[in-house]
């Protein structure tokens, strides 16, 4: 009785999970979705530690800042339910967490005018026009009415931002007091030169991290921070350094390594209070930055990740009307968690380079953000001088779309340049984007080329001009 050869057995059935996320359909296998899970996870898993630094850098109008370990719980938890969404409801590759250059809009430009709880209740609000804006089909229209070189400056100038919020976080650039013979804002370091162990971390976190960028290691700039706090902790302990130095968190061991998530900020928001705190014009303006800002990036890296993972077809992003959705969702519950709007990672791409090509991958990528939630307290130990240059880096990155501004063109150089220049000069990213706008419009006025404005943006040119003089518009309507 012959055997049947191993070549003539049929071929076997995919299981539940294969068929679920399509994995046998999209050329990929079980170990390259979980390979690809865990590589973005390495790669984004320093925001656990950068959104707290960010978030807890900044105080509200009644002076209150959240901790480190409230953070830290509302970044990992967020961003690990989300990313478990988007792989179940969008079957995409996609991670998400609290996003960069958004948390910033939150922490420096919303939170000062209001307390954190309307803060946060702005986020939610975001978030729920976004998945309407989704769902309408409304989001695409919009993205298509403002133009493409401010969407891009847009970028840049928040890139630029976040890198000078690292430097001065770190001490690298500090402000100058204000004295008499005064010539220049801020300085090199204390006094015009670097010194001290604090910076001297943050060169050495910086140094580490370009060098294993430049040699393509998975997860740089993870391996920088957990390097760079690990000789912060061992110099601060030898050397008896002043704690002060270090600013808001000091680098000594935890009592414990494992410890209980702190969900003390989940659903401390208040949606409308903002608009009381601050005003309506300055509150509504505020809504858009984030809705702006949110978006616009979401749109690019959603499109750029799933192309380069073959999952364009015709054009069209696979799912994009439920990947669109789950954006919106993620962008809400990071109001409701307090760890600021989430929104999809570019670093999900380092996962597809890996063979990640369903949601499989992205379920991966959140089991293991929730399970940093057990390790909180080693978050509370990195110090600024450790996590900052990966704001430094991560702006490096988005200063490099600049290249696609058309600055040849005289109708978009100045109107670029002042949305660049003036969100990092005025450290809020509002006054740039009105800024731009309001140039932009002027130009084309100017030009007698009214229709090229578009009735949108001419609509936010008039906007941000009562923004601008929102006091003179008060004392007109007021007398």
């Amino acid at each position: 009785m012959t055997q049947r050869s191993e070549t003539s057995r049929p071929t076997a059935r995919p299981g539940a999970v294969d068929r679920f996320f399509a994995i046998t359909e999209r050329g990929s296998t079980l170990t390259r979705e979980l390979r690809g899970g865990l590589t973005t996870f390495v790669a984004m898993a320093y925001i656990v530690m950068l959104n707290p630094l960010i978030l807890g850098s900044s105080a509200d109008a009644t002076g209150a800042q959240l901790t480190s370990a409230q953070l830290t719980t509302a970044t990992a938890a967020t961003a690990g339910v989300m990313t478990v969404l988007m792989g179940v409801v969008g079957n995409a590759p996609l991670a998400m967490a609290a996003g960069l250059g958004i948390n910033a809009v939150v922490a420096y430009t919303i939170a000062p005018a209001m307390t954190w709880a309307q803060a946060f209740g702005l986020v939610v609000l975001e978030g729920v026009v976004i998945v309407v804006l989704a769902v309408s089909g409304l989001r695409e229209r919009i993205i298509n009415a403002i133009p493409d070189a401010l969407k891009t400056a847009l970028t840049v100038g928040i890139g630029l931002y976040i890198a000078l919020i690292g430097l001065v976080s770190a001490g690298f650039v500090t402000r100058v007091p204000d004295a008499a013979g005064t010539t220049v804002p801020v300085q090199l370091g204390d006094g015009g030169h670097l010194s001290g162990v604090p910076v001297a971390v943050f060169c050495l976190s910086l140094l580490l991290m370009l060098v294993l960028m430049a040699r393509r290691v998975p997860g740089a700039m993870l391996i920088g921070i957990a390097v760079s706090t690990g000789v912060a902790v061992l110099a601060h302990a030898a050397l008896g350094l002043d704690p002060q130095g270090w600013g808001t968190v000091v680098p000594e061991l935890p009592e414990r390594i494992v410890g209980s998530p702190d969900f003390s900020l989940f659903g401390q928001v208040d949606l409308f209070g903002g608009f009381a705190s601050a005003g309506g014009i300055a509150a509504a303006v505020f809504l858009f930055t984030l809705v702006l800002s949110g978006f616009f990036d979401a749109m690019g890296t959603i499109t750029s990740v799933s192309s380069e993972a073959g999952l364009v077809r015709d054009g069209k992003v696979l799912g994009m009307g439920r990947i669109l959705a789950v954006d919106g969702v993620a962008a809400a519950a990071g109001g409701l968690s307090g760890s600021s709007p989430n929104t999809v990672f570019l670093e999900s791409a380092t996962g597809v380079a890996e063979g990640a090509r369903t949601g499989l991958a992205s379920v991966v990528t959140g089991l293991l953000f929730c399970a940093t939630l057990l390790f909180t307290p080693l978050a509370a130990i990195v110090p600024a001088q450790a996590a900052a240059p990966a704001l430094v880096l991560v702006g490096a990155m988005m200063m490099a779309q600049a290249r696609h501004i058309p600055w040849s063109d005289p109708d978009y150089v100045v109107p670029a340049f002042l949305t660049i220049a003036v969100i990092p000069f005025t450290y809020m990213i509002t006054n740039g984007i009105g800024a731009g706008i309001i140039a932009f419009a002027v130009i084309k006025l100017a030009r007698g080329r009214v229709r090229e404005i578009g009735w949108f943006v001419g609509v936010l040119a008039v906007i941000f001009t009562a923004y601008f003089g929102i006091e003179a518009v008060e004392a007109v309507l007021g007398g």
